[in-house]
């Protein structure tokens, strides 16, 4: 292992063991890309790295509970899941350009999350409705890309944002499911990166994870900027993911989510959540 990549995993590791009560947005300087996240500084706008714990949920939680749970938790970072045809709360009853506003007027930032087309050989039968037309999937990438864009720009999540595509768990030794999958990714990301924007990637650390890792080490190109995976019940990690080595996405461009469906209340406020630590790009506000 080299000096570079010795140091890159200390860092890691200290920011890991120190950031466990609240989080730290870099300035925006600090966001310099290195191999492995190389979209990570694309366009006009520099990206904003917030380092430190978040949580997802499904359903945009309303302004008051964001202000309880500011003020009484260690969570600096919140998921929300703004677009897509699979998205499973689709009502987002607070979820509003105003929300936005107020939450990241009030320290919070953001991690928008699309749930499009999945996997034609999802895991979840609820996700079955919603899966990639294999002969049509790189122009079905390329279109939901530019609703995750237009969707955004709604709810000002303006140039410079990661926009993390959302791909539940599928079969990645079904080849030609796994290379429909990878098509519909890379003209996702193609799309949304064109307008200015980081394309992010959720999955399992097991199967979208693994299989975009092994696309990364056989140089394809169109790859997301920064990785999400979803590894639970192990210790949060940003360096020791199996799936992943040492120097991919090595740059503030790794997300862990560790633990899923748990309820948590603060300030008299419960959610059910996911949670998650973070060494990576969120939306730029404002």
């Amino acid at each position: 292992m080299s000096k570079k990549s010795i140091l890159i995993r200390y860092v890691r590791r200290l920011l890991a063991g120190t950031l466990t009560l609240t989080g730290v947005l870099l300035p925006v300087a600090s966001a310099a890309a290195e191999s492995g996240a190389a979209g990570a500084n694309r366009g006009d706008t520099a990206p904003r790295i917030f380092q430190g714990r978040g949580f997802d949920t499904c359903q945009a939680p309303d302004l008051a509970t964001m202000r309880a749970w500011r003020a009484s938790s260690a969570y600096r970072a919140v998921g929300i899941y703004f677009g897509g045809r699979a998205r499973a709360c689709k009502s987002q009853l607070h979820l509003t350009a105003d929300w936005v506003r107020q939450t990241t007027d009030a320290g919070w930032s953001l991690l928008p999350i699309y749930v499009g087309s999945q996997s034609p050989c999802v895991s979840g039968s609820n996700k079955n409705p919603y899966r990639i037309d294999p002969a049509q999937a790189a122009t079905q990438g390329g279109t939901e890309g530019e609703d995750a864009v237009s969707s955004a720009d709604a709810l000002g999540l303006g140039r410079g944002s990661a926009l993390y595509l959302d791909m539940e768990s599928y079969n990645i030794g079904d080849s030609d499911c796994a290379d429909a999958t990878l098509t519909f990714v890379r003209g996702w990301d193609r799309q949304v990166r064109a307008a200015g924007y980081l394309a992010g990637f959720y999955s399992s650390a097991d199967s979208g994870i693994k299989h975009i890792e092994t696309a990364r080490r056989a140089g394809v190109a169109d790859l997301p900027d920064v990785v999400w995976y979803a590894r639970w019940g192990v210790s949060a990690t940003l360096t020791d993911e199996p799936a992943l080595s040492d120097d991919a996405w090595a740059s503030h461009a790794r997300i862990h989510q560790y633990t899923g469906s748990v309820t948590e209340s603060y300030g008299g406020k419960k959610l059910s959540i996911d949670r998650d630590l973070i060494d990576a790009p969120v939306a730029v506000v404002g």
